[in-house]
């Protein structure tokens, strides 16, 4: 059950190679079709999340919500999350990475289209519950199967790029959003943006005709009587290691759901911006997001894993009270924080795939990781909730700061969990 080995270079990697995109060419053809697949997948996982925050204004109007009834929609989809991302894990352990990527795409991608036929709030919540399976899944899986072709030299980096993957379908959202709702009256046009949530097939029809599992891995986890084995996680010498990576992901996640459910409600309802108003605001903050991304995957493998997490959870926290206590009438100010704030809540993120990866061994590596990071997303996502239920007497902007606490709890959760960097996976 070892997870490291001597480090030797990988198939398709130069040691002198040192150019900006020396990591996608050390991946090799098979890599780079694995990391296109991971990276499309992720992309329209966001689109479809991304779906529910922005509509949020007009489908509390339609079905007469108030806050509390519309930040609990985000948070039934994170915790619905955790079983689908528990369960994704163990079938990517199973029946392997790509399989369990084409169950969970799928998933995410029927019920984010059936969210746009519901007749009621409840049935709203129950197809939103249903399409967390699928969201849950996706990511682990994904960030798995590229991290099993990545060197331990580039990894950061390679996830990084799948990681940026989220801030690209998030941009595509914001675009349809504008669009949409510019040209469609705002009680059919939430609908629409639901139903363009079918996007995702034509990534199935891509994954299942080039993207495999990568060789070695996919030997070594056949080979395991352990594959797959949810048990296997909650037992020494991984009890520890499970504990606090769910703490990790819980603090981080916590903090980054309260923005990305409640900042464009914020927008809107406490700074009055228009829909094509919010949009530029918007741009920023994910343009701040994708430079993050990238920048994270650099230094994750610069500084490590955990010295690059800790960085961002500070300055995350920092950048979260910068935003909200703007005075009114300084929105050029709003504006410019954006970018800011987009980096460094996205930077965190990048070392997520490699470090999650690189703690569990081949056998249980699906299963570790989803596990851990969506069990914390599930509890993270009381966060979105909560802010909702605070806002009614706080402000929007009042309770946004809670979410500054989630990032706490990323670093005391670093103290119990080993640094990585420069771990071979088996």
């Amino acid at each position: 059950m070892s997870t490291t080995q001597t480090r030797q270079p990988s198939r398709g990697e130069r040691p002198d190679d040192t150019g900006a995109f020396a990591w996608l060419r050390a991946l090799g053809p098979r890599g780079r079709r694995a990391f296109g697949g991971a990276f499309g997948g992720y992309a329209l996982d966001s689109y479809d999340f991304f779906t529910l925050p922005l509509s949020m204004v007009a489908i509390a109007a339609y079905f007469g919500l108030d806050k509390g009834q519309t930040g609990l929609l985000t948070t039934v989809t994170l915790v619905v999350s955790a079983v689908g991302g528990a369960l994704a894990g163990v079938l990517a352990d199973r029946i392997g990475r790509v399989r369990a990527l084409l169950v969970t795409v799928i998933t995410y991608a029927l019920f984010t289209v059936l969210c746009g036929f519901a007749p009621n709030y409840e049935t709203l919540m129950v197809f939103r519950a249903l399409q967390g399976l699928g969201f849950g899944g996706e990511w682990a899986v994904g960030a798995i199967l590229v991290a099993e072709y990545a060197s331990s030299r580039h990894r950061g980096r390679t996830l990084g790029g799948v990681q940026s993957a989220w801030a690209a379908g998030w941009a595509l959202a914001v675009v349809v959003y504008t669009l949409v709702f510019r040209f469609v009256d705002a009680d059919t046009a939430w609908r629409v943006m639901f139903w363009t949530g079918a996007l995702p097939a034509l990534l199935v029809v891509y994954v299942r005709r080039h993207v495999e599992d990568a060789p070695q891995a996919a030997e070594a986890r056949r080979a395991s009587a352990d594959r797959g084995s949810f048990t296997a996680v909650f037992k020494r010498p991984l009890l520890g290691t499970t504990l606090f990576a769910v703490l990790l992901s819980t603090g981080v996640q916590g903090g980054y759901y309260t923005l990305a459910t409640w900042v464009p409600t914020f927008l809107k309802t406490e700074r009055g911006l228009t829909v094509v108003g919010t949009g530029g605001y918007l741009a920023f903050l994910i343009s701040g997001a994708f430079t993050g991304y990238l920048t994270g995957g650099y230094l994750t493998d610069r500084l490590g894993r955990k010295k690059n997490i800790a960085l961002f959870a500070v300055l995350s926290a920092l950048a979260v009270l910068a935003y909200t206590r703007i005075p009114d009438g300084a929105n050029t100010l709003l504006l410019v924080l954006g970018f800011p704030l987009g980096f460094c809540m996205s930077a965190i993120f990048s070392g997520f795939g490699s470090f999650l990866a690189e703690l569990y061994p081949t056998a249980v590596r699906g299963t570790g990781q989803g596990f851990t990071y969506n069990t914390g997303r599930a509890v993270g996502a009381v966060f979105p909730a909560l802010v909702g239920f605070l806002a009614e007497g706080w402000g929007v902007g009042g309770a946004l700061v809670f979410g500054a606490v989630g990032y706490g709890l990323a670093v005391l959760a670093l103290l119990g969990l080993p640094e990585t960097r420069g771990r071979e996976l088996v």
